[in-house]
């Protein structure tokens, strides 16, 4: 709500932080279903373990401890100071254009 107000005092939408892939098919590289629905799992929960994480999309901790790098070296997922990680975002929108060649 509070962007909300100041955006509508600015006359500006507030900025969100971004991460761009440089082709439709890096994205979907990176986003594949399986992190995708750790994503899902993750939104708003806060830092978490690698086995928490695991837990929480049923399945294995050593495949979703990869899953977990992938999304880190993207940039998508932060490691916290206790060696956590966090998806530190409260949406995500994701965006492309498919233009005719």
């Amino acid at each position: 709500m509070v962007e909300f107000v100041q955006a509508w005092k600015s006359g500006k939408a507030a900025k969100g932080d971004r991460i761009s892939f440089a082709t439709p098919e890096l994205l979907w590289k990176v986003l594949t279903a399986k992190r995708w629905e750790l994503l899902k799992a993750m939104c708003g929960s806060g830092p978490l373990t690698v086995r928490e994480a695991a837990r929480r999309v049923e399945r294995d901790i050593k495949a979703v401890h990869s899953d977990l790098t992938a999304l880190l070296n993207a940039g998508v997922l932060v490691r916290t100071e206790t060696g956590q990680v966090e998806f530190p975002y409260e949406a995500v929108k994701v965006e492309f254009l498919l233009e005719a060649a």
